[in-house]
C-alpha cells in the first residue's frame, strides 16, 4: 500500500502538472505552431535535465540492449504522442481533445497485461469505464455538443494510444534514472524535430509576438515544469504500480485543466463537473485496492506464456 500512495502521488502531480499546460498552449495559439511548440518546450527542457544530472552525477550509460526500446518509447511517447495530440486538438476542439485522450488508461491497461503480464480483473475494467464516464461528464456538455474533422479525430486516437505505449516501455526500463530517461527521449524528440523547428523559426516565427511575457512565459511552463517535471514524476511514479493503475491518473489533466480554464479564463465549467470527478475518484480507488501484481505473479505469467509459445 505504501506503494500505491507515494506513486498516487507523484502520477497525480504529473497529471495536474499537465493539466495547467493546457492554459499555458492556449496562450501561445496564433503565435507559435504546435510542433514549433514542442521543439521548443524540449529545448528549454534540455538545459534543467543537464544541470540536474551534473550535480546530482546521474549516470548516463544506457545498455546497449536497451537502446532500442528507449528509441521506441521517445519516438512514440515524446514525439509522435505529443504532436499529434497539439495537432489534433487544432484540428477539432479541447473537448474532443480531452475525450479522446481520455482513453489512454484503457490501452495501458491492454498493453500492461500484454507487455509487463500484470494482473487484469473486473475491478481494473470497471475503475477505466468509471474514470472515463467521468471525463466525459466533465468535458462534454450534452446540451452543446461539438463535432471535430476525422483526421483530427485520427490524430487524437494516435496520441493515445502512443502514449501509453510509451508508458509501458518505461516500466520495462525503470531500473534507469528517471533523470537519464526523459533526458534522453527529450533529446531524441528535440533532435528529431530540429529541421522543422529551425525551418519555423528563421522563416514563420513572428519574433516581436515571442518576445510577450504571456508567449516566453508559457514556453519556460511547457519546457521546465511540464516536460523537466512533468516527465520525471510520470516515469518515477510508474515505478511504483502497475502501468494499468497508473494511467488513471491521465484523468487529472481534463480536470485541473477545466478548473484553471474556468478560474483563469473565464471558460464555462458544466454542472457536470462535480459527479464526473465523484466518479473518476471512485475509479481510483477502485483500482488500487485491487493491489499491484506482485513479482511472483508476474514470473508465474511469464513462464506460463513461455511454455505456451514454444
Amino acid at each position: 500500500m505504501r506503494n500505491l500512495i507515494i506513486g498516487s502521488m507523484l502520477l497525480s502531480l504529473a497529471g495536474s502538472i499537465w493539466g495547467a499546460m493546457f492554459i499555458a498552449v492556449r496562450l501561445t495559439v496564433g503565435v507559435i505552431t504546435p510542433v514549433a511548440l514542442v521543439w521548443m518546450r524540449y529545448g528549454v527542457a534540455l538545459v534543467p535535465l543537464v544541470l540536474i544530472m551534473l550535480h546530482q552525477r546521474i549516470s548516463w550509460k544506457i545498455e546497449r540492449k536497451d537502446w532500442k526500446l528507449m528509441l521506441v518509447a521517445a519516438l512514440t511517447g515524446q514525439t509522435i504522442s505529443i504532436v499529434t495530440q497539439e495537432s489534433g486538438t487544432m484540428l477539432t476542439s479541447a473537448q474532443m481533445g480531452s475525450v479522446i485522450t481520455a482513453a489512454t488508461p484503457a490501452f495501458m491497461v491492454v498493453f500492461g497485461c500484454l507487455m509487463l503480464h500484470e494482473r487484469f480483473n473486473l475491478s481494473r475494467l470497471m475503475s477505466v469505464i468509471l474514470a472515463t464516464a467521468g471525463v466525459l461528464l466533465i468535458v462534454v456538455d450534452p446540451e452543446n455538443l461539438q463535432t471535430g474533422s476525422l483526421l483530427g479525430g485520427i490524430y487524437l486516437c494516435i496520441a493515445a494510444i502512443t502514449w501509453a505505449l510509451m508508458s509501458i516501455l518505461l516500466k520495462m526500463l525503470s531500473h534507469y534514472s528517471v533523470f537519464a530517461l526523459t533526458f534522453y527521449g527529450v533529446l531524441i524528440s528535440f533532435t528529431v524535430l530540429t529541421p522543422y523547428g529551425l525551418w519555423w523559426l528563421f522563416n514563420e516565427a513572428d519574433l516581436n509576438a515571442m518576445a510577450m511575457p504571456q508567449i516566453w512565459g508559457s514556453v519556460l511552463y511547457v519546457g521546465v515544469v511540464s516536460t523537466t517535471a512533468g516527465f520525471v514524476l510520470w516515469s518515477k511514479g510508474l515505478t511504483y504500480m502497475d502501468a494499468s493503475i497508473g494511467g488513471l491518473f491521465m484523468f487529472f489533466q481534463p480536470v485541473v485543466g477545466t478548473i484553471l480554464g474556468y478560474w483563469l479564463l473565464d471558460e464555462a465549467m458544466t454542472r457536470y463537473f462535480l459527479p464526473g470527478f465523484a466518479l473518476i475518484s471512485i475509479g481510483v480507488v477502485l483500482a488500487m485496492r485491487g493491489g499491484n501484481t506482485t513479482a511472483e505473479e508476474k514470473l508465474a505469467r511469464s513462464r506460463k506464456n513461455g511454455v505456451l509459445h514454444e
